[in-house]
């Protein structure tokens, strides 16, 4: 191998430090910025990466994965003995049937597709039904493969260009419905090609919400995948295109701000704390701009998702005072959906586990549990949690973890 090659983490004998160097480096992320981030010196980092310091203690070791997002936690630590998915939950059952669906190319279907309004009408049930559901991912699960391959056909079968335009816009909402389901499993490739398709249909609909909804998702993968210049790049094309066409409809003014809110993470995950309070800003304006009560059923975006977003701005700056009063400012009761109420108690126990508040974090993520356990199984940032604290010193938190690592699947051979 070249001398100025990047080596091979999967093909190489390499150290703890040098792992942690490649993979902060394909972040784009500097020694200052993981510092800061982490709590510690620039020289710490450097003298990690050099190997002058040895491997440091599980939890932090665990906070170097989280914020490098390292799928396995074997791809840090370089041992393959006992590999630990941080990002990746566990397969649905219900994943080969929505895999099939999605390859199926239906060219021999000779049934009368449905109309476009009639995949619309359903969903707007399927997203109803997310929202209320706890175990949700069954439920997308079981809808998905027959709205996949009837959107499919509707586009087919499309007699005019403007038939073929309304049902592209459908068969990519059902590509965004289909991200939700498959995002954290254990195929990354399908999330992909399934983005990709939802984004080639909302550009052939023409449709602004439709692109825009396209544009977040990507967005939102491109930031979990540590690709933060994409997901910022695609975040400022796509709100170029909404800027003349947000004032039109509440739904596009909705996926509009959902974007300016998604670029506060990506800034905020890249340590940039002025750019990060400046996007959450816009989205703010956004929010107050909808009208009363509105909540938007792809996106969440809304007034009372605007505290979650700040308590997740927090958090990925790393800053625990900061983010534990965004917490107790915001109230999750007004987040209708369960999915996303409970998303936003994870990013709470993110929030109280920073700030040194180790047994309130383990409760807020039992209250996660109850608000939808299939949230909580798939989100890496509550998997670390938990597996910080089974290795605590403190008995008492110790056996609440062990409880919900059993909740989580964390503890199956």
């Amino acid at each position: 191998m070249p001398a100025d090659a990047t080596p091979d983490l999967y093909a190489d004998p390499l150290a703890f430090g040098q792992r942690m160097q490649i993979l902060r480096t394909r972040r784009g992320m500097s020694r200052p910025v993981v510092a800061g981030l982490l709590g510690k010196s620039p020289s710490w980092v450097k003298q990690i990466e050099r190997g002058e310091i040895g491997m440091p203690k599980l939890p932090t070791v665990l906070r170097i994965a989280e914020l490098l997002r390292v799928r396995n936690l074997s791809d840090l630590t370089g041992d393959q003995s006992a590999p630990v998915d941080l990002f990746i939950g566990p397969g649905h059952p219900r994943l080969p049937e929505v895999r099939d669906a999605v390859n199926a190319l239906t060219l021999n279907t000779v049934r009368q597709a449905p109309s476009a309004e009639h995949i619309a009408a359903r969903l707007a049930t399927a997203w109803a039904a997310r929202h209320r559901a706890a175990r949700h991912r069954e439920v997308l699960g079981e809808l998905l493969p027959g709205l996949i391959r009837d959107a499919q056909l509707t586009v087919r079968q499309a007699d005019t260009a403007a038939e073929r335009r309304a049902g592209q816009a459908v068969l990519s909402e059902v590509y965004s419905l289909a991200q939700f389901f498959l995002a954290y499993q254990p195929d990354s490739a399908l999330l992909w090609r399934v983005a990709e398709r939802g984004t080639v249909a909302a550009q052939e609909s023409e449709d602004p919400h439709a692109i825009g909804v396209a544009a977040w998702l990507a967005c939102e993968a491109h930031r979990d995948a540590g690709h933060f210049e994409a997901a910022e790049a695609v975040a400022q094309e796509a709100l170029g295109f909404l800027a003349d066409r947000r004032a039109e409809d509440p739904k596009v003014l909705a996926i509009a701000g959902a974007l300016e809110a998604g670029a506060g993470f990506t800034a905020a995950r890249r340590g940039e704390a002025g750019a990060a309070w400046g996007w959450w800003d816009r989205a703010q304006v956004a929010a107050q701009a909808l009208p009363v009560g509105y909540y938007d059923p792809i996106t969440s975006f809304s007034t009372a998702i605007m505290g979650a977003h700040a308590v997740t701005v927090a958090v990925e700056l790393r800053a625990g005072g900061e983010s534990v009063r965004q917490a107790a400012a915001s109230d999750a009761t007004t987040i209708p959906s369960r999915p996303r109420r409970a998303r936003h108690r994870i990013e709470e126990a993110r929030a109280y586990q920073l700030d040194g508040q180790a047994e309130t974090a383990l409760a807020t993520l039992e209250r996660a549990y109850e608000a939808a356990p299939e949230t909580i199984r798939y989100n890496g940032f509550a998997r670390r949690i938990v597996l910080e604290e089974t290795e605590s010193r403190i008995p008492a938190h110790r056996q609440r973890a062990a409880v919900l690592a059993e909740q989580l699947g964390m503890l199956a051979a």
